[in-house]
């Protein structure tokens, strides 16, 4: 029967169900008109017919239920009864014999039931005068395959009989179920299993707080089967359904359940279900290592009743035995004993070869006390696990192998190790401590072991703990560690004890902590490292000094990232490219990162993922997809307790409320920054407060506060070591002393860039420093390096920087009494700034042409048609276009816009491309409206 919970207000992915029950009773307003629902047990039928019986009364119905019922099906007129109980009031009114007749029915009368025809009669005179006086009747049978013989032989006759009359006839019973409905000609309307749209919402609409990969593995197992989607469930406790526990390899059933797929298998014979128990064990369906693991030559011939009832059928394809119902396995393994499971997992154990994944994992679920051999091998699979980039299931063996150790030394190391990876990986942080305190019980001498310090490291910088703590942690336990034999798992856990040190470093900001690292590290690196360390500790421990070497082998690595599964490694590649403007070859591998993390899966990393893709948004301009994203990197932290690693997620967001003018929000986050940094020892954090006070005071023309600020973190002459962020600041810094009449010590700072490798970074960064040298000159307009730098390939894809660069080039011009080059360039940087909503430069930008003189015209509205094409221009190429429409040559604009004719040839070139025009007379019909 299909789960009673599925109450009408609750269904899911039936609207095309229900659409054929409203054609169905709007028939039955002029007409008789009958109807059979099937499926299989626990579609969803009993549910649709509640639907239709409420629908039904809305419509002006009045709805009679019969339902069938196993255990009264040899009760006489049952189910007849059920009919007759809510039109008791009606039997006087019909005539004396048919009256008596139906009142024996209901055993009301001393009398016997007279012949079924003649209760058939007098049902179908009962109904017919109801429907005189009350109006059209909606008549549902439930599980019609269970209705009592007697009562469906006159409900049967009376379906037949009812022609004219305003009658809706609805039943339900499972496909291939005979019953009195079967054999009269109405039609089937089969109810199909929910699609997996479908599925998953009902789930997550019921169990809100599953973790999604659980979820899409009961959706896979119940395939779409209502009543199993919200049984499956039920035995599953609160770890289990939030991942923070191991899912059973086959899922239990419910009572329920077991009703409707363990009585096929039970009543096959026990050589059969023994070759089933194999397969569901195995799970490959490869029919050669049944019939080996069974010992028997002619042993797959027990597969025959299993495929004659429907159960098992093999792939005519592959080859290969298939369930036809996933609960079906489940059900198999309810129905064995605990000795029988044994058997079959030490059976296909043995058939597997040494070293196998699966063989380890046959041999642990068999294991029933400590066996440190079948840990050791476990041991190993966990860490290949971890390599596909299943942090999770790595995770998970190694708690089995914790469970198999014989000894407290080995136990106490996996439980480190899982807590180790689940504090960087998988986002256990808040199991953390239970699974260290449970390492410190079975030995406590392994407190100070490398994945403990790590695990414990990332608690404390996530907590309560501060920096110099975590650091003298973390050196000491690398420092000390004795490396085992097995250099693969030795290696995975040097890399998160790296990573972690990593982040302490950078989050404590001082080149010390970064000295000793390096330090550590050509002392005790291991000789299987991936090579990878070096270009993080170049491109984004030290970029200013340290990138250039590695920029091809970072190239390299990031043009590689579609083909990595490693998410630790994706991480790790996108870290060294996040200062040096890589980040867009980066972008899909991460969001396969963030992805997993939906799916429950590498939490941590995905987190991580989601910060450098707003990094990345930031950058490019999509300040609103960059509110998107943190706010859900932001929801993660707060569940998984990443308190750390949230600062990042708010300086992004801080940065963008103070280039929109949000002063509130941009003083809010900078001060929580710097109250939650501050005890903790975390230098970045007030860099970061820094920043965000800074970019608003230069958005509301506070170049003082701004320069203070800034001066605080720049030294003129020199750009520091080890601190990435300085290659952020240079343009805010030029712009906060220029401003405040230090011209000098800004000329000293892009002199110190331009003796790093800063400039030869990426074209963003060349032309950040071209601007930066022009403005710092309080002599004459470098013409040639703002021309250099508004002209750089690509600028588009950096429009808030680019947008500065304009203001900045557009002041200077206005001041030279340039009008009309100004304009140009100052009408680029405010359609910019308006585009990203930064109120307080637009403000600047305007005040710049109001203070010129020269009336700001907007721009005439562009057609739908037309917006897109619009849209591909730059600023640049949009003027250079419309003056071009306007009959003026390459000299005459380039002149103008203090650009060369051929960097005005380009741009014309480019235009000509996007708009798909050939000739300057077809600039003026593409463009929105020519140069006032």
């Amino acid at each position: 029967m299909a789960s009673a919970s599925l109450t009408p207000p609750a269904l899911v992915g039936r609207s095309a169900e229900l659409a054929v029950l409203d054609a169905h009773f709007g028939t039955a307003l002029v007409r008789q008109t009958a109807l059979m629902l099937t499926g299989e047990a626990g579609v969803g039928k009993t549910a649709l017919l509640d639907a239709a019986a409420l629908r039904a009364a809305e419509a002006g119905f009045r709805v009679l239920r019969v339902a069938g019922c196993p255990f009264r099906r040899g009760v006489g007129f049952s189910a007849l009864n059920q009919l007759l109980q809510p039109l008791a009031d009606g039997l006087p009114a019909l005539p004396a014999r048919q009256a008596e007749t139906l009142q024996a029915v209901r055993g009301l009368s001393e009398e016997q039931p007279a012949e079924l025809l003649a209760i058939a009669n007098a049902v179908h005179a009962l109904l017919a005068r109801t429907v005189a006086g009350t109006g059209p009747l909606a008549l549902i049978v439930d599980d019609v395959a269970w209705v009592d013989r007697p009562s469906a032989t006159v409900l049967g006759t009376v379906a037949r009989s009812l022609h004219t009359e305003p009658i809706g006839l609805l039943g339900a019973a499972r496909t291939g179920d005979e019953s009195f409905l079967s054999n009269i000609g109405i039609p089937e309307y089969e109810v199909g299993p929910l699609d997996e749209v479908s599925a998953n919402e009902l789930v997550a609409e019921r169990f809100p707080a599953m973790a999604a990969r659980v979820r899409r593995r009961l959706v896979a197992e119940a395939r779409g089967n209502p009543l199993a989607l919200l049984e499956l469930p039920v035995p599953l406790n609160d770890l289990q359904q939030t991942e923070r526990g191991t899912l059973p390899a086959v899922l239990p059933l419910t009572e329920r359940l077991k009703g409707i797929f363990s009585t096929r298998v039970a009543a096959l014979p026990a050589a059969t279900r023994k070759l089933l128990l194999l397969a569901v064990l195995d799970g490959s369906g490869e029919l050669h290592i049944l019939q080996r693991a069974l010992g028997l030559p002619d042993g797959l011939a027990g597969l025959s009743p299993a495929e004659r009832a429907g159960l098992v059928q093999v792939d005519g394809v592959t080859g290969r035995l298939e369930f036809r119902h996933p609960l079906t396995r489940s059900a198999v393994m309810e129905l064995a004993t605990s000795e029988e499971r044994r058997w079959a997992q030490l059976a296909l154990a043995a058939e597997l070869p040494e070293g196998s994944e699966h063989r380890a994992r046959h041999l642990a679920d068999a294991a029933v006390g400590p066996d440190d051999e079948v840990a050791a091998l476990l041991h190993e699979v966990a860490y290949r696990t971890l390599r596909r980039g299943d942090a999770v299931g790595a995770i998970t063996t190694l708690l089995r192998a914790s469970e198999l150790s014989g000894t407290g030394t080995a136990k106490a190391r996996r439980l480190a190790e899982a807590a180790c990876l689940g504090a960087n990986i998988t986002g256990d942080l808040r199991n953390v401590r239970a699974l260290l305190d449970n390492a410190g019980h079975a030995d406590p001498s392994g407190v100070g072991s490398l994945a403990a310090a790590t695990a414990a490291a990332s608690r404390l910088l996530n907590g309560e703990g501060d920096v110099d703590t975590a650091h003298r942690l973390l050196i000491g336990a690398i420092e000390t560690h004795v490396w085992p034999g097995d250099g693969e798992s030795v290696e995975d856990i040097f890399r998160e004890a790296l990573n972690t040190l990593l982040m302490v470093c950078f989050y404590g900001g001082r080149p010390e902590l970064w000295h000793s690292f390096e330090d550590v590290v050509k002392r005790r690196r291991p000789p299987t490292s991936r090579r990878l360390l070096p270009v993080i500790l170049g491109a984004f421990a030290d970029p200013a000094y340290g990138a250039l070497p590695f920029l091809d082998r970072l190239d390299h690595l990031v043009s590689g990232l579609h083909q990595q599964t490693d998410p630790v490694r994706v991480f790790g590649v996108a870290l060294s490219a996040s200062y040096i403007d890589r980040l867009p070859g980066c972008r899909s591998a991460l969001r396969r990162v963030v992805d997993d993390g939906r799916d429950g899966g590498a939490v941590a990393l995905a987190i991580q993922a989601q910060f450098l893709l707003a990094n990345d948004a930031y950058a490019g301009g999509q300040w609103d997809e960059l509110l998107e994203i943190t706010e859900e990197g932001l929801g993660w932290c707060e569940t998984y307790d990443y308190r750390l690693t949230a600062s990042t997620g708010h300086f992004q967001r801080g940065l963008v409320a103070a280039a929109r003018g949000d002063g509130d929000t941009a003083r809010e986050i900078a001060d929580r920054l710097v109250s939650w940094g501050n005890p903790r020892g975390l230098g970045a954090l007030r860099v970061y407060a820094a920043h965000i006070r800074a970019l608003s005071a230069l958005g509301d023309a506070d170049f003082d506060a701004a320069y203070r600020l800034l001066r605080a973190l720049v030294a003129p002459g020199e750009v520091p070591r080890f601190m990435p962020h300085a290659l952020w600041l240079p343009l805010d810094f030029a712009e906060a002393a220029v401003h405040t009449d230090h011209h000098e010590e800004a000329a000293a700072h892009i002199a110190a860039v331009r003796g790093t490798d800063i400039p030869s970074l990426s074209p963003r960064l060349a032309m950040l420093t071209d601007a930066c040298e022009a403005m710092s000159n309080p002599d004459v307009i470098d013409h040639s390096l703002f021309e250099a730098a508004i002209a750089t390939p690509g600028a588009e894809r950096w429009p808030f920087d680019w947008a500065r660069i304009c203001l900045a080039y557009g002041e200077r011009l206005r001041r030279a009494k340039a009008g009309g080059a100004a304009r140009v360039h100052l009408d680029a940087a405010l359609g910019t700034f308006e585009r990203l909503g930064a109120a307080p430069w637009s403000a600047r930008a305007a005040g710049e042409l109001r203070a010129s003189g020269i009336p700001v015209k907007p721009l005439r509205p562009v057609e739908s048609e037309d917006r897109d094409r619009h849209a591909l221009l730059t600023p640049q190429e949009r003027v250079a276009a419309q003056l071009a429409a306007t009959g003026l040559t390459n000299k005459q604009i380039a002149a103008r816009l203090f650009l060369s004719p051929r960097t005005v040839a380009a741009h014309l070139r480019s235009v000509f491309r996007k708009l798909n025009v050939t000739s300057r007379g077809g600039l003026r019909d593409a463009l929105t409206g020519p140069m006032p």
